[in-house]
C-alpha cells in the first residue's frame, strides 16, 4: 500500500465502545439474571422433591393403613360362624374402607396442593 493509514473517526470510535460497554453489561445482566434464576430453581427443585417425597411416604402409609384393614378383616372373616356373621363383617369392612379411603384422598389432596403452591 501506499503508507496511507485508516483512522476510524472518532465519534465512530466512541459509538463502537459505547456499543461494547452495552452489550458487556446486557451479558453481564442475562448472565447474573440465569444465575439466580437457576439457584432458585435449584432451590424450589429441592423444596419439591421433598414435598413429593412426603406424599410419597404419606401415600405408603395409606397403603399399609389398608393392607392392614384387609388382613384383619379377612381373619375376622376366617373365624366368622355363619353366613350373617360374614354378610355384617362384609358391610362393617366396606362402611369403614370408604370412610378411610374418603379421609385419606383428603389428606393426600391437601398434602399434594401444599406441595404444589408456590411459597410467597
Amino acid at each position: 500500500m501506499n503508507g496511507q493509514t485508516f483512522e476510524i473517526p472518532a465519534e465512530m470510535r466512541a459509538l463502537a465502545e459505547k456499543s461494547v460497554d452495552q452489550a458487556r453489561t446486557a451479558v453481564g445482566t442475562f448472565i447474573s439474571t440465569a444465575i439466580k434464576t437457576a439457584e432458585q430453581m435449584q432451590t424450589s427443585s429441592k423444596s419439591v422433591q421433598e414435598s413429593m417425597q412426603g406424599v410419597v411416604a404419606k401415600g405408603l402409609d395409606q397403603v399399609q393403613e389398608n393392607a392392614a384393614a384387609t388382613f384383619d378383616f379377612a381373619q375376622k372373616l376366617v373365624r366368622s360362624r355363619d353366613v350373617r356373621e360374614a354378610i355384617e363383617l362384609q358391610t362393617e369392612f366396606v362402611r369403614s374402607q370408604i370412610a378411610n379411603l374418603q379421609a385419606q384422598a383428603k389428606d393426600l389432596g391437601t398434602l399434594a396442593q401444599n406441595t404444589l403452591r408456590p411459597s410467597a
